[in-house]
């Protein structure tokens, strides 16, 4: 039987409320926590952070201020010192607190053992010391010390999950179960999901209102303002979805409702299928439907790559989009199936080199994928087990993916960061 409760607790800890890039604002969470621990102004400071969020954070711009990188979020965090915001820490930064993290005197350092996610901010000054670490999700604390001496440790927010990521419990879901968990959702999902479609189309509208970025939304959108065909309307999606991304790499300070643990991730799969549920004169509740399983898919597959890792969560995200997209067009379990192999067969060697303008043109090349992907699909074509590293299903495939992003990338992760620390001397 679905356990619905338990993809329910899923949902609401993963689609979340957050400010500019999740990277970035873990650090500066992590460096307020330690200095709203530490109780004083500190007279100094050391980040140390996986090869992960150092990559992340390098090239995307942080809210409410000019700087970029570990570093100044860290920094801006710390002379913040109240982490009561969570990932929006960074919506209220003052002229003062970006006086005092301009020359806040900060070692950054890189641990090569640490996980994947992972940042730990030490404070010191007048003799003592605090520490707040943030690992495994963007904003959960595994340890908190003051003077060397570990505090309690923080409760889990959902007891009745068996752990924070749920990722055994993730990897039995079929697409059936998600297609079965749509059909009937809790008015708190409803509400949630709606809330993540109007806060993330609000900043849509700010990419294409304005010119933030590469402006990749705004642009791709002349061709496909007013759609007259399905694929225009497609078209016009990836373009919304990357209009939002625009702004969000570039500084917006208008929050986004991620999706694990991505603000990028979070815009992809929900306001294109919001776009396309209105081309086709769906109704509020058969979009939010769609919404959930594009929200859902982009998890499970999260949780087979792991949050940061050397493969682009656009490509990720945008499996979960296709498979709402063909929901919306009447797709079954099969056609849902099919589509997921078809965007493996696709673009499944995308990789991520960080946060920064260009994550909108992955986005939208992704989505155009996602279009590409469903209409194969449509019509009885699928990508199948004799082509590359496709599964002779969706599961099977995305266990390949999952072993392409573990054991295939881990090299390449330390390629595209040494290339990328390598440029910024």
């Amino acid at each position: 039987m679905l356990n619905r409760r338990r993809i329910d607790l899923i949902l609401e800890r993963e689609i979340i409320e957050a400010m500019g890039c999740t990277e970035p604002a873990a650090a500066a969470l992590a460096g307020a926590k330690a200095a709203e621990l530490f109780g004083m102004k500190p007279e100094s400071g050391v980040a140390i952070v996986s090869p992960n969020m150092m990559k992340n954070a390098m090239g995307v711009s942080i809210p409410n201020s000019t700087l970029h990188g570990i570093r100044a979020a860290v920094s801006l965090g710390i002379a913040i010192h109240d982490s009561s915001s969570g990932l929006s820490v960074l919506s209220t930064v003052t002229d003062k607190e970006r006086a005092e993290a301009m020359v806040f005197p900060l070692e950054v350092q890189i641990d090569e053992s640490a996980p994947s996610l992972y940042v730990k901010v030490i404070v010191s000054g007048s003799g003592h010391s605090a520490s707040a670490v943030i690992s495994g999700e963007h904003d959960r604390f595994t340890s908190l010390e003051l003077d060397g001496r570990k505090l309690p440790e923080v409760p889990m927010f959902f007891p009745e999950c068996k752990s924070f990521s749920e990722d055994d419990f993730l990897a039995t879901l079929t697409v059936n179960d998600v297609m079965e968990y749509a059909s009937s959702l809790s008015p708190v999902i409803v509400s949630l999901l709606t809330k993540a479609v109007d806060e993330n189309t609000a900043i849509s509208k700010a990419g294409m209102n304005e010119d933030w970025g590469l402006s990749v939304g705004r642009i791709m959108n002349r061709a496909s303002s007013d759609p007259s065909c399905l694929d225009d309307a497609m078209r016009k999606a990836a373009a919304a979805a990357a209009a939002g991304s625009d702004a969000r790499m570039a500084g917006s300070v208008l929050p986004v409702m991620i999706n694990s643990g991505s603000g990028n991730q979070g815009i992809t799969v929900t306001v294109p299928v919001a776009v396309v549920a209105d081309y086709l004169g769906k109704s509020h509740d058969e979009m939010i439907s769609a919404v959930a399983i594009s929200e859902l898919v982009g998890i499970i597959l999260t949780s087979h790559k792991d949050r940061l890792s050397a493969l682009c969560g656009a490509f990720t995200a945008s499996i979960g989009t296709a498979c709402a997209y063909a929901y919306l067009l009447g797709g079954d379990e099969k056609i849902l199936d099919a589509t997921i192999n078809n965007m493996v067969g696709n673009l499944s060697g995308i990789i991520c080199d960080g946060a920064k303008d260009t994550c909108a043109l992955k986005i939208y090349s992704s989505l155009i994928a996602a279009s590409v992907a469903v209409e194969l699909a449509l019509n009885g074509k699928r990508a199948g087990g004799e082509a590359g590293i496709v599964g002779d299903d969706s599961l099977s495939s995305i266990n390949h993916l999952t072993r392409i992003s573990h054991e295939g990338m881990e090299q390449t992760n330390r390629t595209i960061l040494q290339i990328m620390l390598e440029k910024g001397k």
